[in-house]
């Protein structure tokens, strides 16, 4: 493919005009192949976060994206195959509990995840708390565990989407992750590429996401849901609220165990309530509304499922989970009721306490995290635990301490309520 200049491309839509299929193709094609520099689809990204792209232009760069390498066929698969994919939050294991009691249910779920950058956890990184787990799977091993168990939680392989792993890595150090465009493009490339025949997508919108508002949220949430319907992929989108963590751990090895208390019947409201709302939804899309998951949560067959699908990937369900060196314990000096828990600042402690990563080659802490004694609502006296900070480094304790006291707020009135789910889209 050739008669193109990237810089023109560039110009084309830094002056607010529509790319041209041909365009789309070339680009995206030469850039996976390193014929366009990395400061050319720099330049390009920026573009696109502040002119912004029709909805013929996000499906063809997503198209583009897709074709840039593999597509899984899980057709040898019996089950019906779906799958569900989160933009990221504070405390937000749902994946955990969710993809064991979906296939315990019936269906089949070809989870490929990824890991955490900045103050949004990483799937792979809290399984990797589980000694002897692995995330690494070939195609093969892939498609027969999927078979044999219903449940997959691993990493995309290399041919999957390549020029999405390329630009993932460009847009995080260029200021551009916040492009709808870019963000729909490059979830539903690999979401689509996997192969999954449904795809429930879980749309987070507050302090402690990447949509601060619910009408970026909802128009993100649109995009997605129509680029994979126009691909095949029945698609389906809950909006859900991410000012306050999700459950009461946030970290790795914390938010395992926290995902075990699930699977045992236990575990804290919000986390059942929206797994729960995510399994009725993805079961739906498979035509398995008959079931009922919350059975499946109590009767143990959800952890029976959690603890195949760990053995399978080397992982030892038995083993004891990593605890930290470090817990520093902070308690109420006033009387009230908590008002507020930022899920922004508690993210970012739990990053300081080493759970998190600044650049994707950083290793993470295992125990690292910041577990919550108390949510919005409820009351506290002077020497009641609020939170602890868990970390193996007591030098990363101070700054965590500084950001974790910033985000809990203490008054004498009612907590205000937020519901978990907004909306659904599709």
């Amino acid at each position: 493919m050739s008669g193109f200049a990237a810089v023109d491309v560039i110009r084309a839509k830094r002056d607010g005009g529509v790319l041209t299929d041909a365009q789309i193709d070339w680009v995206v094609d030469a850039y996976t192949r390193g014929h366009v520099a990395d400061e050319q689809m720099s330049a390009l990204a920026m573009a696109i976060l502040l002119r912004g792209m029709t909805d013929a232009e996000i499906a063809r760069w997503t198209a583009a994206m897709i074709a840039s390498g593999e597509r899984l066929d899980l057709s040898r698969v019996s089950r019906p195959t779906v799958d569900k994919h989160s933009t990221g939050g504070v405390g937000d294991k749902i994946t955990l509990p969710l993809t064991p009691l979906v296939a315990a249910c019936g269906a089949a779920v070809p989870q490929l995840s990824g890991r955490g950058l900045g103050h949004t956890g990483g799937t792979l990184d809290k399984l990797e708390s589980i000694p002897g787990w692995r995330a690494a799977l070939s195609n093969e091993e892939f498609l027969s565990q999927l078979e044999a168990v219903g449940a997959v939680i691993c990493q995309a392989g290399e041919g999957l989407a390549p020029a999405d792993r390329k630009l993932y890595a460009l847009r995080d150090v260029t200021g551009t992750v916040e492009a709808i465009p870019l963000i729909a493009s490059s979830i539903m490339s690999k979401k689509i590429a996997e192969g999954t025949g449904a795809l429930v997508l879980d749309v987070k919108v507050g302090t402690g996401a990447f949509m601060k508002s619910v009408e970026d949220a909802r128009e993100l949430a649109r995009t997605m849901v129509e680029l994979g319907r126009a691909h095949g992929v029945d698609t389906v989108a809950l909006l859900t609220d991410m000012n306050v963590p999700l459950g009461l751990a946030i970290g790795n090895a914390v938010e395992v165990q926290e995902s075990l208390d699930v699977l045992a019947g236990g575990g804290p409201t919000d986390v059942v309530e929206l797994t729960l709302a995510l399994a009725r939804e993805m079961l739906d899309a498979v035509g398995l509304s008959d079931v009922d998951p919350a059975d499946a949560l109590h009767d143990g067959r959800a952890m029976d499922s959690w603890r195949a699908m760990i053995r399978a990937q080397g992982g030892d369900p038995d083993a004891p989970l990593p605890v930290a060196k470090e817990v520093e314990q902070v308690r109420a000096d006033i009387a009230g009721t908590v008002a507020y828990v930022d899920a922004m600042g508690v993210g970012l402690a739990a990053w300081r306490l080493g759970a998190g990563r600044a650049r994707k080659e950083d290793p993470v802490s295992a125990a690292a995290g910041v577990v919550l004694h108390r949510r919005p609502g409820d009351k506290v006296r002077p020497g009641d635990v609020l939170y602890e900070l868990r970390t193996d480094d007591p030098a990363r304790i101070p700054a965590a301490l500084d950001l974790a006291a910033r985000s809990f707020t203490i008054a004498d009135g009612p907590a205000a309520t937020r519901p978990l789910i907004i909306d659904r889209i599709g």
